[in-house]
């Protein structure tokens, strides 16, 4: 007989988690995820788990996740045909989706944008600001600027979007990449940032990284140091803002009737 254990985790959301890379796990947003009372489920993708074309009954929400390939790369990453497949439908079925770095990249292109290279890498912390859009964002409106207007960010990437989904509002950007955080909707976001990465894992990231490291005109102990530095910051800024997104995934399944409250 079913305990009241197993009825609590039956009406918590589910946060289906895409794992693209096995260097790119949910890592603290997973943690940030739970305590807001969210389960979060990840199909390893790249170790050859099905990733499903629809969102699955008993899915409340998407977290596509990071990786070192690219959003066009199906050739090598056949998976990411799926995976697109199952962003376009949580969009249009208005399931909360929350994209990081390659995740955002992939819900962009999902929905009509495009991801191409960048002629500047980011790697390491760098300063974002908020659009006019995005200081009204429930999620970006809650992410905590630290000495100034702007919000500290760890970065990874050398691809970029280079355009928006004709729907999308953009609320995030920097000099270096236009494109920091969009919305499609009222709750699918796309982060170019990593604010699921501490140090200990970005320092695990650091080995074979020197090239693409070389392209933003610092060193890996450069970026490793200043990631560790800015580790309570970076806390202090994303958490918030993560919480905030969860709290529209709970909305939604009230609104739908999936969990108790009102």
């Amino acid at each position: 007989m079913p305990d009241a254990r197993d009825a609590a985790e039956r009406t918590r959301p589910v946060v289906l988690a895409v794992e693209n890379d096995p260097t790119c796990p949910p890592a603290m947003v997973g943690e940030w995820l739970k305590e807001a009372g969210l389960a979060v489920q990840v199909i390893a993708a790249h170790n050859g788990d099905a990733v499903p074309e629809q969102v699955p009954v008993g899915v409340s929400a998407i977290l596509p996740l990071g990786g070192s390939i690219g959003a066009n790369d199906e050739a090598v990453a056949p998976w990411l045909v799926a995976e697109k497949r199952l962003l376009r439908d949580a969009v249009d079925r208005g399931v909360p989706v929350l994209g990081l770095c390659l995740g955002g990249q992939l819900l962009a292109a999902a929905a009509g944008g495009d991801v191409a290279f960048s002629e500047v890498a980011e790697v390491g912390v760098s300063e974002i600001s908020r659009t006019i859009d995005g200081l009204a964002d429930p999620v970006v409106a809650a992410a905590v600027p630290l000495g100034g207007d702007t919000v500290p960010a760890t970065q990874w990437h050398v691809d970029r979007i280079t355009r928006l989904p004709d729907a999308a509002v953009l609320l995030m950007s920097n000099d270096a990449c236009p494109v920091q955080a969009f919305r499609l909707g009222e709750t699918a976001y796309g982060l170019q940032m990593h604010p699921e990465v501490d140090a200990e894992l970005f320092a695990d990231w650091v080995d074979d990284a020197e090239p693409t490291v070389e392209r933003c005109d610092v060193t890996t102990a450069d970026a490793l140091d200043d990631v560790r530095r800015r580790q309570e910051d970076l806390v202090t800024a994303w958490r918030p803002a993560i919480h905030a997104w969860a709290a529209l995934v709970w909305k939604r399944d009230r609104a739908l009737g999936l969990v108790p409250g009102s």
